[in-house]
């Protein structure tokens, strides 16, 4: 777990935000008779949108945050148990399955569906009751979104085992950017339409993965991700938080992270190269002749060369960003517990604020 206990840690930050944990308790509760009522309605199948939010435990949160670190550069696969509460996808738990991923796929086979079935059964035996209510995977260093395989799969999901919705996590994005980068969706039907296909927020997309991103972004919906705590789950996070913080500080997301980073700017070169090829000629266009005076057409601009110069800034100022926090990280780190001699605390405390202003600045 000590390669993970950064990641861990990240998780706690983000859910030590939460206020009024004792009444998050009530939501771990399980109510048998609401279940079966819920379930025998259905809802969710006359409405293609009826979910609009994905509500996660921090402890399973956890769970699949350091799973699909430990999996890098593979993807993992694991089942998230729950239940549905109004219009909202509560996930309690997870569990990692046994499959064998690649850097591009993961697929649960035979002997994953048996674990699956053998550890909801054994739940059961210990009184938890969810529902097995979505599966997770990774997708390391290429972002949250649904692939070909995973709209697949997902589509598969939700037709034999509705409600059902598809959580994916990028762990290396988490570490360079310091927080959980975590994605949850649902498909639409097959030969549905959806009546706004409004554009999401943009992200970082590498080339070689734009094309399978855009031809299936239409066929799912995203979903808002909260994060929720109980007691006993603060509990847990500050037993986390006193065995591993060392770790998480003596770690450099730099380090750790330097093939994403690597890869990152292997990608924006290919895109920088691309957009500059695309580019029309600066050369200005010949006037011609209108009612006998001289007019100078404008030929109008592609807006897929446009878009595409764009989003590669957006990239590169995304690389730089990372590289700039992992930068100021080190050297707070450095400053706060690697005292020279013959530096008094005052000028420890002033290089201190400057850091803390550039780092303001920055952000």
């Amino acid at each position: 777990m000590a390669s993970g206990s950064g990641i861990a840690l990240k998780t706690f930050n983000l859910a030590n935000d939460i206020k009024d944990l004792n009444a998050q308790d009530e939501i771990f509760k399980f109510d048998p008779v609401e279940n079966r009522r819920i379930n025998n309605e259905r809802p969710w199948a006359r409405d293609p949108r009826y979910f609009q939010v994905c509500k996660i435990s921090a402890v399973a949160l956890i769970k699949m945050a350091i799973h699909a670190r430990s999996g890098v550069p593979y993807e993992i696969m694991g089942i998230m148990q729950g239940k549905v509460v109004g219009r909202s996808l509560v996930v309690i738990d997870s569990f990692a399955l046994p499959v064998q991923g690649t850097e591009t796929r993961v697929n649960a086979q035979n002997e994953a569906n048996e674990y699956m079935v053998q550890y909801v059964q054994g739940s059961e035996q210990v009184s938890r009751l969810e529902n097995a209510i979505g599966w997770y995977h990774s997708h390391p260093g290429y972002g949250c979104w649904l692939s070909g395989i995973d709209v697949n799969t997902q589509m598969q999901n939700q037709k034999f085992q509705d409600p059902f919705v598809a959580v994916v996590i990028d762990p290396n994005r988490t570490i360079s950017a310091g927080k959980v980068d975590i994605g949850a969706f649902r498909t639409y039907p097959e030969n549905y339409t959806p009546a706004d296909s409004g554009s999401s927020e943009y992200q970082s997309i590498p080339l070689n993965k734009i094309e399978d991103f855009g031809v299936h972004a239409n066929q799912y919906y995203p979903l808002e991700v909260q994060i929720f705590k109980s007691s006993l789950d603060s509990e847990l996070l500050g037993l986390l938080w006193n065995k591993y913080w060392v770790n998480t500080l003596s770690q450099s997301a730099l380090i750790s992270n330097r093939a994403y980073a690597a890869n990152q700017l292997s990608d924006l070169h290919q895109k920088l190269t691309k957009a500059q090829t695309s580019l029309p000629s600066t050369r200005p266009p010949a006037p011609i002749l209108i009612d006998e005076k001289a007019v100078i057409k404008q030929k109008p601009q592609d807006k897929n060369q446009e878009s595409a110069l764009s989003k590669a800034v957006k990239d590169s100022d995304k690389i730089a960003s990372e590289a700039q926090h992992g930068l100021i990280a080190q050297v707070l780190k450095d400053i706060i517990f690697s005292s020279r001699l013959g530096a008094g605390s005052g000028a420890a405390a002033a290089s201190v604020g400057d850091i803390v202003d550039t780092a303001m600045s920055i952000g």
